[in-house]
């Protein structure tokens, strides 16, 4: 159908068949090519949401008090040296790991994608890795951490190392010319988004979470426990947005959901799990903040069953209960998003409030 539009005396015909025709080309990958980023029509209506939903949220580090956080820090009697270590370890394993998720978004996913509204969405996962990664550096600053503690963290404790080297890897195969219409190379990216979605930023990033937050509900910390509850409000987005790009890529490309796919992605989030283990055996001296670490290793496999069932598979653990209630109301995947609403209430801005109330008619 076409439809003209008289200006003037110059009449334009807009033909609405072709306009069908290009957004029926919308792809995860191996879509139509555009350098005009027309969003619209939206076809991944989630990835336009979730958008709406992390620009809402936008948060500022230099917001954030860090006055009793300094004070804590310089009395020598106010923390033990494993809590120090704790805060420690904190600081340096994000300050380097938010980075290499936000590098493998901007220069890995979101070349590949092709949806205008996928790279957009993704443009703002990445600038919240940057926001992640400026509060680290603010939580350095105050209290006078020496950065080179930071970055010999990634080179020297082995633990750290073999993390890294986990997703790293994973990235490192992408960083060259592919031919995605290759059923293997459309393995290469889903794998990619499932381990930096559900392994790391899903499963990996929670021990330290749990570890910095048991001594926030101590009242210690309370500005860095701010900014990681903000951080974690934020990974909950992250992670339904790989999810989301995940579970489309491989509703697009069924071929490469078979069998031996299934369990290839399964051994990824074991693998997973056991280095966040042995990490968390290594670094995170949980007996002395008063958690149990059987119960804290437990919580691990119960926050990876969930990851890997959200994504269609088979858990490890099946019936795994969660061990830590606590933890439950601060990084319960479905309560994430709501559990902090003082400020987040106030950093939305009263236009995405307005839209938010039209849409809940």
């Amino acid at each position: 159908m076409q439809k003209s539009f008289q200006v003037g005396a110059k009449t334009f015909v807009l033909d609405q068949a072709k306009a069908e025709a290009a957004f029926a080309a919308k792809r995860v990958i191996n879509g139509r090519e555009s350098m005009t980023f027309n969003l619209l029509p939206l076809k991944y209506q989630w990835a336009y949401d979730l958008y709406r939903t992390m620009k809402a949220n936008h948060w500022e580090p230099e917001d954030i008090p860090m006055g009793k956080d300094i004070e804590q820090w310089r009395d020598e009697k106010a923390l033990s040296d494993v809590e120090r270590w704790i805060i420690r370890m904190g600081i340096g394993y994000f300050s380097a790991a938010e980075g290499i998720v936000g590098d493998n978004i901007q220069h890995v996913v979101r070349e590949l994608v092709t949806a205008p509204e996928l790279k957009l969405v993704l443009g703002r996962h990445a600038h919240e890795e940057n926001i992640h990664a400026d509060s680290l550096l603010y939580m350095i600053a105050s209290l006078g951490i020496n950065p080179h503690e930071c970055e010999a963290m990634f080179e020297d404790v082995p633990t750290i190392v073999r993390k890294n080297e986990f997703v790293t890897r994973v990235s490192r195969d992408l960083r060259r010319e592919l031919d995605l219409t290759q059923a293997d190379n459309k393995k290469l990216l889903a794998k990619n988004i499932f381990v930096f979605g559900q392994c790391m930023e899903g499963t990996q990033f929670y021990g330290l979470f749990g570890m910095i937050l048991s001594l926030y509900r101590q009242n210690k910390f309370p500005g860095i426990g701010q900014m990681f509850r903000y951080t974690l409000r934020d990974e909950s987005n992250h992670i339904e947005v790989f999810r989301n790009l995940f579970m489309d890529l491989v509703d697009e490309n069924r071929e490469i959901w078979t069998p031996e796919f299934k369990e290839e992605l399964r051994g990824f989030m074991r693998e997973a799990i056991d280095l966040e283990k042995e990490f968390i055996r290594d670094c995170l001296p949980v007996n002395s903040i008063g958690l149990s670490a059987e119960d804290f290793l437990t919580y691990i496999d119960f926050i990876a069953d969930r990851r890997l069932e959200s994504c269609g598979l088979a858990p490890l653990n099946a019936g795994v209960k969660n061990p830590l209630p606590w933890l439950a109301e601060m990084m319960d995947i479905k309560k994430e998003q709501n559990f902090f609403e003082g400020r987040v209430t106030e950093y939305q801005k009263a236009s995405s409030l307005t839209v938010a109330s039209d849409d809940e008619l």
